[in-house]
């Protein structure tokens, strides 16, 4: 395994995180725990997880993945060993089960939102806390055009990382994080931590993958220069990159077949583009999947790239991407089949 800080703290963690987004809904408990045995025995540190977790989000199911990890934690006595990342998410529609539907990034919910996710966890800190999403109305989840909507903007950049700040100076959290944001949200948060003397955020979880290398356009420069490093999420595009879909096929449990509005990765153009790195990756002798999350792994603004897998044979395919390193041949190849169909699934 292979190792890196988390931005200008002495935190380390590995470059491969292990996703858990699918505990509590298509991985048992028991198969959360295999999961996390295995990682962990093969040198992954970095855990990371949110309080909506598992997707897709239900009231019913609502922290069950955070409960699965402490009871995990709590078991194995290994707290001090690992850095554990969650995240708190701003208000949607689609969450009215999240304190009542009003989960604003204020210091009331973010409070809220903590001390639960700690309970859960059965631990009293976190290693990384992070905004899951922008409160005001902008791009994310694949939103393209940009309208200004004032009435949306909601609690200031400024009073949420004041909230994290404190929580930081208090010991419940180690460092701060921000997820799915924008070129001006990670520099406004980099601008009031520097103009008001607050902590600094030190990563940025963004989707990233041969289907959406967006983060490249305007977000790279600011998280290499910065040590603001990506915590790559869906690297291999909900599994699509793997080729399991290819043919119209639908794998049993897997999470395009469980869940038929998850069309992000799934349109003409990204099945075009998969096919075309499938088809690479098979001709140079390279497993799909391994091929893609190596890409990942050797961008130089990426602090750790975070897989999920719902099998314990993926969860091995996936970690040991990390032992794969890419020729230049095969990077020129990459490049080209992204020059002709660039970010199909931004």
């Amino acid at each position: 395994m292979e190792y890196d800080k988390l931005g200008q703290t002495d935190i380390e963690i590995s470059k491969i995180c292990i996703g858990t987004m699918t505990w509590g809904e298509q991985n048992t408990e028991a198969e959360a725990h295999e999961q996390l045995d295995y990682a962990i025995d093969a040198g992954i540190t970095f855990i990371d997880t949110a309080e909506m977790y598992p997707i897709a989000p239900t009231a019913e199911t609502q922290g069950l993945t955070e409960t699965y990890i402490g009871n995990w934690l709590n078991s194995r006595q290994n707290r001090d060993k690992l850095v554990i990342a969650t995240k708190v998410v701003a208000q949607q529609e689609w969450l009215p089960h999240i304190r009542n539907g009003e989960a604003k990034l204020d210091r009331k919910n973010i409070t809220e939102a903590l001390d639960a996710s700690l309970k859960r966890l059965q631990t009293d800190y976190v290693d990384l806390y992070q905004i899951h999403w922008p409160e005001r109305d902008t791009n994310f989840f694949g939103k393209l055009n940009y309208y200004h909507a004032p009435e949306k903007d909601g609690v200031t950049i400024a009073e949420t990382l004041d909230v994290l700040d404190g929580l930081v100076k208090r010991g419940k959290i180690r460092s701060i994080g921000i997820s799915n944001e924008t070129a001006w949200g990670c520099a406004e948060y980099l601008r009031v931590a520097n103009e008001q003397g607050l902590s600094r955020i030190v990563s940025i979880q963004n989707p990233y993958s041969l289907l959406n290398r967006s983060f490249e356009i305007g977000l790279s420069e600011f998280a290499h220069r910065e040590q603001v490093g990506l915590l790559a999420y869906s690297p291999l595009g909900f599994g699509v990159l793997s080729g399991k879909y290819l043919g119209g096929a639908e794998p049993e449990n897997s999470r395009l077949t469980l869940f038929k509005s998850y069309t992000r990765y799934s349109n003409p153009q990204a099945i075009a583009a998969t096919e075309a790195y499938v088809a690479l990756a098979k001709k140079n002798g390279l497993d799909p999947s391994q091929m893609a999350l190596a890409y990942i792994n050797s961008r130089p603004f990426v602090t750790s790239n975070i897989i999920g897998a719902t099998t314990i044979e993926q969860l091995k395919t996936n970690i040991k991407s990390i032992n794969v390193k890419l020729n230049k041949d095969t990077i020129r190849a990459i490049e080209a089949i992204h020059e002709k169909i660039p970010n199909p699934a931004p």
